[in-house]
């Protein structure tokens, strides 16, 4: 998942360049709905979820699709790259928070204290570029949505996690995606009548296939799989990985050497993740009441 999205960090970028920010999403959201219908109807049991769940469901794909999505894809566009990954690592903090306030974790102090670690490295990643952090007036729009995008993430992760653990994670990444693309479809339908699709480049082609198959449909199935399988706040630790996926595409792609501070940065994300995985000393672990 963090390679995926990695990757796409810079894919959109390039894409960007030839599309509306609206027009690419209503590009790209059909494909991944199109390769999640593909591997829903090969489940075994019922494809449609039960009427007391539609609401809920409705719920976390307006805004885990169309909300996140469309400040990620605005703040993307209106702000450095450097700035929106930065504040899209914010995202594990929300979690916790979230998760905590809910009842759905209770993050032990090892856990806690690799997120901290985690985020701080993530830091020195963006930070090490020298000139990407800018929080001036000229990307404040891209960097408010990008915070905004972050929370929204985090909500929709906490909050779709009962489902998941009910349907399953393939089930609800697909209802919570085709109740959402209608939508960013017909917001996107004026920037599509405005495109030259004629001078549309094949480099651009390929990244709206990526974004729309492997960075929307892949990754958030894989996203909601360690929902299930690791939890909420421990799933989240992984999105830290994404800004160090990206410097090293970056690297190979594009010619950008990493400086020794985002080097530095890599280690204490990696040693972040590692610290919030291992088991918790029986003594500093939380103690909670009832059924668990």
């Amino acid at each position: 998942m963090a390679a995926i999205w990695g990757v796409n960090f810079s894919v959109l970028k390039v894409v960007l360049d030839d599309l509306e920010p609206l027009a690419l999403n209503a590009l790209r959201f059909p494909l991944a709905s199109l390769a999640l219908w593909t591997l829903v109807r090969r489940l075994p049991g019922s494809a449609r979820p039960e009427p007391a769940d539609i609401g809920r469901i409705l719920l976390l794909g307006a805004l885990g699709n169309v909300a996140y999505q469309l400040c990620f894809i605005f703040g993307l566009d209106w702000t450095f790259a450097g700035n929106a990954a930065l504040l899209l690592a914010t995202t594990p903090i929300w979690t916790v928070i979230l998760s905590s306030a809910v009842g759905h974790e209770r993050p032990g102090t090892r856990a806690l204290a690799g997120i901290v670690g985690a985020f701080a490295g993530i830091f020195l990643v963006v930070a090490g570029r020298g000139d990407a952090l800018d929080f001036g007036s000229t990307s404040l729009r891209g960097d408010l949505l990008m915070v905004v995008a972050s929370i929204l993430w985090s909500i929709y992760t906490v909050g779709g996690r009962k489902l998941v653990l009910h349907y399953g994670a393939l089930r609800i990444t697909a209802w919570t995606l085709w109740g959402a693309t209608p939508f960013l479809v017909l917001m996107g339908a004026p920037s599509l009548l405005r495109t030259d699709f004629a001078a549309i480049s094949m480099s651009s082609w390929l990244g709206i296939v990526y974004s729309g198959l492997m960075a929307i449909g892949v990754a958030y199935l894989l996203w909601y799989r360690g929902v299930q399988r690791l939890g909420n706040s421990r799933t989240a630790v992984y999105s830290n990985l994404v800004p160090v996926t990206a410097v090293v595409t970056a690297w190979i792609w594009l010619g950008e050497v990493p400086s020794g501070v985002q080097i530095a940065g890599a280690a204490v994300i990696l040693a972040g993740l590692w610290l919030a995985q291992s088991p918790e000393p029986s003594s500093f672990r939380w103690r909670s009441s009832g059924n668990s």
